[in-house]
């Protein structure tokens, strides 16, 4: 083996603990250096995982990798200034604010490797699904059905500001998780028709030092519709924070054979269930996937995988689902998907840590 590649965070923020705590356990992967534009928060990271605070300048020089883990808005100037010095660019969801900024980031990364959350898709949760649907253990997929419905994050979130202005909302901030968990099962989506409303003009946050105080809700805040994937699947979304919950399964694949139960797309692990037809509800063995991984497992994947999992291409194509269906909710009519990529590759089941 070469030299380990150095790996650079930029933004300590609440997500860095998750991504620190798998980087730190990769095999052929460094946590070289990290920065953040509050200097105390990068020192504090640095010193917990005995990596260096650098500036953003000075860590894209020193390192081979960057991850980015600054907010939706800065993603694309910390994406481009990182290809522009020739570094690799793993980013959090999604991939930028708008689809031409990812546009730009995809065109510009041509030359360097370029990765993007979601990687819970990586896990065992939906490799084994992956793995049994593959083996035709449903026969040929028909439809599925996505639902996430919460009271939105005003409960338990100190600053829930961005989830209700423009960029936010329930579709922009979870459904990264569920259209990458779509298009892995059931490959790229050519179409889109949506609809969306909101129930309130604000909210009240409900904990931490602004508890109390009321939020302008200037974006929908239900978001529902049908994709079109190239296969001739439907598939059937519904992302809110207009009720309390849901008892309805986060994803569940519908084929001639049977259907299929899949985890949770927010989780690395979780049950496979399936019922066929003429059969009763069972639970499939672990087959496929990244073993007790976390966060962060997505950078080992763009190192070392032929051609990446969690890649650029995929989240672009899934922020363009996006705009899609909202346009679409917008306008009243189907929505063409300009963009495509291909399916990832399986994940053969294996432990890294």
């Amino acid at each position: 083996m070469g030299e380990p590649v150095k790996v650079g965070i930029v933004g300590c923020g609440k997500i860095s603990e998750q991504y620190t705590a798998t980087l730190t356990k990769l095999p052929g992967l460094v946590l070289y250096a990290v920065a953040d534009l509050d200097p105390a928060r990068a020192l504090a990271t640095a010193t917990e995982t005995g990596a260096r605070s650098l500036s953003v300048d000075d860590l894209v020089d020193a390192c081979d990798l960057v991850v980015n883990l600054t907010i939706p808005a800065a993603h694309t100037e910390i994406a481009l200034r990182a290809i522009a010095g020739g570094k690799d660019v793993y980013g959090e969801k999604p991939l930028a604010a708008t689809l031409d900024e990812a546009k730009t980031i995809v065109a510009k990364g041509s030359g360097v490797r370029l990765g993007c959350a979601p990687d819970t898709v990586l896990g065992t949760g939906f490799q084994t699904a992956r793995h049994h649907l593959d083996a035709g253990l449903v026969g040929r997929p028909a439809a599925a059905v996505a639902t996430m419905v919460t009271a939105g994050p005003e409960p338990w979130h100190p600053d829930p500001d961005f989830y209700y202005r423009p960029g936010g909302g329930p579709l922009l901030d979870m459904g990264p998780y569920y259209i990458t968990a779509l298009v892995t099962l059931l490959g790229p989506v050519v179409s889109a028709i949506g609809a969306a409303s909101r129930t309130r003009d604000e909210r009240v946050i409900g904990s931490g030092y602004r508890q109390g105080e009321r939020l302008p809700v200037t974006t929908d805040t239900h978001v529902t519709g049908v994709l079109t994937h190239a296969s001739g699947a439907l598939s059937t979304l519904i992302m809110s924070f207009d009720g309390a919950a849901s008892r309805a399964p986060n994803i569940e694949v519908h084929g001639e054979l049977g259907t299929m139960i899949v985890p949770d797309p927010n989780r690395f692990d979780g049950d496979v269930l399936v019922h066929r037809v003429g059969g009763a509800w069972e639970t499939l063995p672990v087959t496929a996937g990244y073993r007790d991984t976390g966060r962060g497992i997505g950078v080992y994947d763009l190192v070392t995988a032929p051609r990446p999992r969690a890649s650029g291409e995929l989240a672009l194509h899934v922020l363009d689902v996006m705009e899609s269906l909202l346009r679409s909710a917008a306008t009243g009519r189907a929505e063409t998907v300009e963009s495509t990529c291909e399916r990832p590759e399986p994940v053969a089941l294996q432990s890294l840590v």
